[in-house]
């Protein structure tokens, strides 16, 4: 492949989501970050937590990577990967100082607050096509946990992984001690209106809350309950208290039918900024 069909992008990582299977590649996650001129990137796939750890990057942490369109997803956004990350490099992070302001800088300088508005520009069919946005709700009315439909991964499916992953290790290919990640037992949703009175229910699928479950059922001593409770705690009585925004993405299978293809695919939470005297 030549030079020609790939280029170098910079770009701020704003999103992981939660880990998937791939029977081709076993574990996948799908990133999105934007650039400093503002545009949304997605790439997909990338197996992640099978790179070498040092080309582990982090949510708010500038990088550099080869990417290429990505031909069997319409969406203007997405690109692969090129190399699988193979050539990242590795610019900094942005802290959250002066009340996230440099983080402000990048993250808002589009924002919707109109949900229909964003359901449309993603229905356009031309490259201005939306499948990426920051989203402000006007006002978030609850935050929903629901038993997930199947607590585990299909076992056919994790079945076949696990037999590939022991043949790798058995010829020498196993330098990063992988293992795939648990299946979310909980589903985690927002409900929310936008600036015209319109109520939706979206789910959460950032890799942040995923993590943050299990982290708290391993403090409550596998106490589910206790677990749940914590992750609203944070998610709706904290967040609730700052300036809340939505990272909201489309998946390639419901972009092109759904009616509100959106899930929320991360959150932005910097503090509330104080009134001044002209405001």
């Amino acid at each position: 492949m030549n030079s020609s069909t790939y280029k170098r992008e910079r770009l701020l990582i704003l999103v992981k989501t939660y880990p998937t299977l791939s029977t081709k590649y076993d574990e996948l996650v799908c990133t999105a970050g934007m650039t400093p001129d503002g545009r949304w990137l997605r790439l997909y796939p990338i197996v992640y937590r099978k790179l070498d750890f040092d080309k582990w990057y982090k949510k708010y942490q500038w990088v550099e990577i080869d990417v290429q369109k990505n031909t069997s997803d319409p969406r203007p956004e997405s690109f692969r990967p090129y190399n699988m990350c193979e050539d990242i490099t590795f610019h900094g992070s942005i802290d959250t100082k002066n009340g996230w302001e440099k983080r402000r800088q990048v993250v808002l300088r589009n924002v919707y607050d109109d949900l229909g508005k964003l359901i449309a520009d993603n229905k356009r069919d031309d490259a201005k096509q939306v499948s990426l946005a920051v989203f402000k709700p006007t006002r978030v009315l609850d935050f929903k946990i629901t038993p997930a439909k199947q607590r585990t991964w299909d076992p056919e499916k994790l079945k076949a992984i696990e037999s590939r992953k022991a043949q790798r290790d058995l010829f020498g290919g196993g330098e990063n001690p992988f293992k795939i990640m648990d299946k979310l037992p909980y589903e985690f949703r927002y409900e929310f209106e936008d600036m015209r009175g319109k109520r939706s229910a979206l789910m959460i699928e950032d890799w942040e809350i995923g993590q943050l479950y299990w982290n708290c059922l391993e403090r409550a001593e596998g106490d589910e309950a206790v677990a749940c409770a914590k992750v609203r705690e944070k998610y709706f009585d904290e967040f609730l208290k700052r300036d809340l925004y939505f990272f909201m993405g489309t998946t390639r299978r419901y972009n092109e039918w759904a009616d509100n293809p959106f899930l929320i695919i991360g959150c932005f939470w910097p503090p509330k900024r104080e009134p001044t005297l002209f405001e």
